[in-house]
């Protein structure tokens, strides 16, 4: 790298700033710091400036981190700093490089900036990767957040009927809603609690709290019936784990 790496700190609170710049300052990769304290200058700096990096905070008045993101006309790199793990996954599913947690542990920023300094020099590593090693870090969790109309919808675990894969996508189905995540299924399912979320076929990940009734299918399948009169065919792997969970415990 031989230009130094034009670097963006937006967030509403002066000490994580401080904090950020002090880290930075101790980069010889890095050039100018530019700061902003809210979601509006934040998007007046970044277009302005055009920095290579950007720290920006989820949470700040004006407009939030994920608002400014999509407002951003510069695309630079982003990593996303917050006080809560659980934004981790909506970090990736806006395409961060990577998220910082406050407060600001020196080790975890350095690590950061290195992953940043691959990015800048050779290219976005892939997120799905960083992406599954955050979520095996903090598990089970009790709320899933999830992207709407440039805000965070929170979605508590024990309210998803059911998860779906679509394609690219897992498809959020809770209180009668259907909301659409860029994740993996599998990904996704490693977070929540096993002893009520059952995949019970690559495709589909089901709350056993919202089962009406377990139906025998075509040969060893089970069909789940769900509150809402959904019907889910089972794998056999799917409807063995079906009998552990459920079925042996109607039996008793």
């Amino acid at each position: 790298m031989t230009d130094a790496v034009r670097v963006v700190i937006a967030d509403d609170e002066p000490l994580a700033r401080r904090a950020l710049r002090e880290h930075l300052r101790h980069v010889d990769w890095v050039g100018r710091v530019d700061e902003a304290a809210d979601g509006l200058s934040a998007v007046r700096l970044v277009d302005e400036l055009r920095p290579d990096l950007v720290f920006l905070d989820v949470v700040m008045p004006g407009l939030s981190g994920v608002e400014a993101a999509e407002q951003f006309a510069h695309r630079p790199h982003i990593i996303f700093t917050t006080a809560y793990d659980r934004y981790a996954v909506t970090a990736f599913e806006l395409g961060a490089l990577d998220y910082l947690l406050k407060p600001f542990g020196r080790e975890r920023v350095l690590g950061v900036l290195d992953r940043a300094r691959v990015a800048l020099q050779h290219g976005v590593p892939r997120i799905a990767a960083r992406a599954s090693q955050v979520l095996r870090q903090s598990m089970p969790v009790s709320s899933i957040y999830v992207k709407e109309r440039g805000r965070l919808l929170r979605i508590p675990a024990d309210r998803v009927q059911r998860l779906e894969a679509c394609d690219d996508y897992v498809a959020v189905h809770a209180d009668g809603k259907r909301h659409l995540m860029n994740a993996r299924l599998g990904d996704l399912h490693a977070r929540l609690d096993p002893a009520r979320f059952v995949r019970v076929h690559r495709s589909h990940v089901i709350n056993v709290d919202f089962i009406d009734a377990v139906e025998t299918g075509n040969g060893s399948r089970l069909v789940v019936v769900l509150r809402d009169a959904t019907c889910v065919t089972a794998s056999r792997s799917g409807s063995a784990q079906l009998r552990s969970l459920v079925v042996a415990g109607v039996e008793r």
